[in-house]
């Protein structure tokens, strides 16, 4: 990394989370001169690493996101994963290991889920697999519509109009056209189309769209789950464990930035983003030495629209009345609660076991519940460069489901705080011991942490995962702001909040900085369709 900034680059992004990252490393390979500017030791945002070191063991965890697929480069690319269409544009890989089952833990017993998750599980449940068969079919149009115009053919000016015109035959050819209307519906619409009525499998889906978006099949965007459903279950679909864990994903794509020119800074903490006379967009204040950095086409903001609009970073005054009250009512999702452990196990025991597990307590009471839904990574079945030999780790949350309001205003340091982390973290634990009946005894090192953790660590307003906004009720802004030269990216403006949703917001920022970026854009797809081809042509 440069050690020092220089006075002015062509765009400045203030955040290094994956869509901050995503939008960097695109504006570099379209020959911009960019820097990103990252408050934290590290870059990532929520999929940065960290370790912990006890009597000469180290072991090696991930803070947010530890689901992938599609990130494989040993297998065909979709274009309708954002994640991988950056990689694969600026040419960096992510070591990956395959795999292709996880564990249920739900009130009706213990499941495998596989890619025979229909025959295998659904078909204990009344007619829940004839109806999924159902489901599936129906959204087939759907999936292929997402496939059919890819996020890097995306852009927020008029310029769009060239870069997707190749795409749009395949969406007008679309034998149903009038269903493309459901992708921007609640997916509780697509199961109702579909004829979905068993509870079994309404509760799965729920929960999988609850996984993906922060919300359950009435508040998820179908346009989400027809990407994800499209990646999760085809015959032949794999899940993807990042060796070294999600850090390799920030590291590949920092390396995409760096090996065209970007430059990106941590510990270095922006105070202002500043906006002059005419409501332009002309650069940043640092914090650390007050140095202002010019940017001559954009500032792109990585932060969340909250942590925009109330940290001070900005002045108001720039917003027009509309936009700071649209964007300041996002609804604010909840947070997190996480425990984090280095434990004794041998190879031949964590092969007995799931890299990850979903446990549910009780459907009735739903997924958005407290202390009801607990998500388990075991990163060290597949993946032994975490921990030293005779170890591993393993990550449990409660996928925001956590009140803020239970911590706001504790001291961190108070014995308050201590109980609380202690109480509110005995579920997570009681979950672990019903894969790892014994992991008490086993626990080498452990880290809870809390909403707090969050919001000081990722600097998220409230410690919140992100927007919890619902599909037909409100839609999520795309980059552009009021003020010229002024974009953002991350989970506040891109449908969704996870991995591919972040992602395909930096990609979508990228491509909206300017128009000067229109033909390195169309030289990407051009090679991706390319691509595209030479892999029909081998699989034929």
């Amino acid at each position: 990394m440069t050690s020092q900034p220089r006075d002015s680059y062509d765009v400045v992004v203030v955040g290094s989370g994956i869509g901050g990252l995503c939008c960097a490393a695109m504006l570099a390979l379209y020959d911009n001169k960019v820097a990103v500017f990252e408050s934290h030791t590290h870059p990532g945002g929520a999929a940065h690493g960290f370790s912990i070191e006890k009597d000469g063991l180290k072991f090696q965890f991930d803070t947010g996101p530890s689901f992938f697929s599609g990130l494989n480069p040993d297998l065909p690319p979709k274009s309708s994963n954002p994640l991988r269409t950056v990689l694969d544009a600026i040419d960096e890989q992510v070591e990956c290991i395959p795999y292709s089952s996880f564990g249920l833990l739900f009130p009706e017993g213990e499941f495998v889920h596989t890619p025979e998750f229909d025959a295998d599980v659904l078909s204990q449940f009344g007619n829940a697999q004839a109806e999924w068969k159902s489901l599936m079919k129906f959204m087939e149009p759907l999936a292929a519509t997402v496939a059919a115009l890819p996020t890097a053919a995306l852009r927020g000016d008029i310029g769009v109009i060239k870069s997707a015109a190749p795409f749009l035959p395949k969406l007008i050819l679309n034998p149903q056209p009038w269903n493309n209307l459901l992708l921007t519906q609640p997916y509780s619409e697509v199961l109702k189309q579909a004829g979905v009525r068993n509870t079994f499998l309404k509760n799965w889906i729920d929960l999988l769209c609850f996984c993906l978006s922060g919300l359950p099949a009435s508040g998820t965007i179908s346009a989400e789950m027809a990407m994800m459903m499209g990646e999760f279950y085809e015959p032949d679909a794999v899940m993807d464990c990042p060796r070294s864990g999600a850090k390799s994903i920030v590291d590949a794509l920092v390396r995409g930035l760096e090996k065209n020119g970007g430059d990106i800074f941590c510990r270095s903490h922006v105070d202002k983003i500043e906006i002059d006379v005419r409501g332009q967009a002309v650069g940043i204040i640092l914090h650390k030495n007050g140095q202002r950095i010019r940017a001559k086409k954009a500032v792109v903001s990585n932060m969340s629209v909250w942590d925009l609009l109330k940290s001070g970073i900005v002045d108001r005054k720039h917003f027009p009345a509309w936009f700071l009250e649209d964007r300041e009512d996002t609804p604010v999702g909840k947070s997190f609660m996480h425990l984090h452990v280095g434990f004794k196990a041998s190879r031949e025991e964590l092969a007995k076991l799931q890299a990850h597990y979903m446990f549910m307590k009780d459907w009735s009471l739903g997924v958005e519940a407290a202390d009801n839904a607990v998500l388990l990574s075991i990163p060290s079945v597949h993946d032994e460069s975490l921990a030293p030999a005779g170890f591993g780790v393993l990550h449990a949350y409660l996928p925001a489901t956590e009140d803020f309001a239970t911590w706001e205003g504790l001291d961190r340091k108070s014995k308050e705080y201590q109980q609380l982390k202690e109480s509110r973290s005995s579920y997570l634990w009681s979950t672990i011991e019903k894969v790892i009946p014994d992991i008490r005894e086993r626990v080498i090192v452990s880290r809870v942490g809390t909403p707090l953790t969050h919001q000081r660590f990722l600097r998220r307003y409230k410690g919140s995962y992100g927007p919890a906004i619902k599909a037909g009720e409100a839609s999520f802004p795309f980059p552009g702001t009021p003020v010229k030269g002024l974009l953002l990216c991350g989970d506040s403006c891109f449908p969704g909040i996870g991995v591919p949703a972040v992602a395909g917001s930096g990609l979508l920022a990228a491509n909206s900085v300017s128009l000067d970026s229109l033909d390195a854009q169309i030289d990407v797809l051009r090679k991706f369709r390319l691509r595209q081809s030479s892999s029909l042509i081998r699989k034929q």
